[in-house]
């Protein structure tokens, strides 16, 4: 199959680029520079152009974005679209967050809508976000479940704008379908805290994945003195499961028109600097002494059992994915 991928310097994207060409596609991915291109390219020696290649695509909030992109010789058959932003650096939460999440989800449908009839399924990545209820927990998450969040509560704060962002894209992606109707279906990866091995010709210390940010700053000391933050949302996936789920997710019929609840289940800051402490040693004296879990006894369950039945995932223990993690950080220079 050929593909489109978008976003394709990051974190989840460079994993898809990956296991793309293991299964025989070609891919065509959006960067915003020559640069980033040409790393990924470099990174990849061994594949001719017409199996890898990239388009520059400089500000996905562009209602046109993408209408040169999903142009191609030969015919797209699938996209990816991953890019969306994903930081807490923001100073005004519509233009810098909901913006390029829903106008950058929205412009890709309508670009391959009007430009490239041959796609026959869009894989787009949400996020659990779209699915959590911060105020009032679900007993058992699930696909079935939406953020409630409202426009109001959505510019309050930089955190509500994110969960907003993920929310409204793919609201907005599936009322596209169900009223465009196009030549295409589409389906939803919805991970929550993406851990995994960075991929170290994209990223520096100071450039990883907000996620692994908080294994980076265990191994780096930065929270001996401080103690813990709080985890946050108490479950997980490994970013290979995330990058081969969008790609199973293209490949079987099944999976379109459906949304994928990816997790491989519960964890708590402490249970990562546990694992550090075990099978990494020579770093346990960057960790705080004590290691107390905050995870409560009556967290919300979670019903991933889509992701297995359709797209046959197994997912990775929090043991490899911290190893792995911690491994691919020191590489970079931890």
């Amino acid at each position: 199959m050929r593909v489109l991928l978008t976003g394709g310097s990051g974190f989840i994207a460079a994993h898809c680029v990956d296991y793309l060409l293991q299964r025989g596609h070609s891919v065509v991915f959006t960067v915003r520079s020559d640069e980033k291109g040409q790393k990924i390219l470099k990174n990849h020696p061994d594949q001719p152009k017409d199996k890898l290649s990239y388009v520059i695509v400089g500000d996905i909030a562009k209602e046109d974005a993408f209408d040169e992109a999903v142009k191609s010789d030969p015919p797209f058959e699938g996209v990816l679209h991953t890019a969306s932003p994903f930081h807490f650096n923001v100073t005004d939460p519509k233009k810098d967050l909901l913006d390029p999440a829903i106008i950058g989800t929205t412009g890709i449908l309508k670009a391959v809508k009007k430009s490239a009839p041959t796609v026959k399924r869009i894989v787009i990545t949400s996020s659990f976000a779209s699915i959590l209820n911060a105020t009032t927990h679900e007993k058992t998450y699930s696909e079935r479940n939406w953020n409630p969040i409202t426009e109001e509560e959505a510019v309050q704060n930089p955190a509500n704008a994110y969960r907003a962002s993920k929310t409204f894209a793919e609201r907005a992606a599936w009322d596209f379908v169900e009223k465009e109707k196009p030549n295409f279906d589409i389906a939803t990866i919805c991970p929550p805290l993406v851990l995994g091995p960075v991929v170290h010709y994209l990223n520096s210390l100071d450039t990883i994945n907000t996620s692994n940010e908080r294994v980076r700053n265990m191994i780096q000391g930065r929270l001996k003195e401080s103690g813990l933050p709080a985890t946050g949302v108490f479950i997980w996936v490994d970013v290979r499961d995330v990058a081969l789920a969008h790609v199973k997710a293209l490949e079987v019929p099944e999976a379109g028109g459906k949304r994928f609840f990816i997790t491989a289940g519960h964890y708590s800051n402490a249970d990562i600097a546990d694992i550090i402490k075990k099978d990494f040693p020579d770093l346990a004296d960057k960790l705080p002494s004590e290691l107390k879990s905050d995870k409560p006894a009556d967290v919300y369950g979670i019903d991933n059992s889509r992701s297995k039945e359709v797209l046959g995932l197994k997912y990775r223990e929090l043991k490899d994915t911290v190893d792995d993690t911690v491994k691919s950080l020191l590489e970079v220079g931890a």
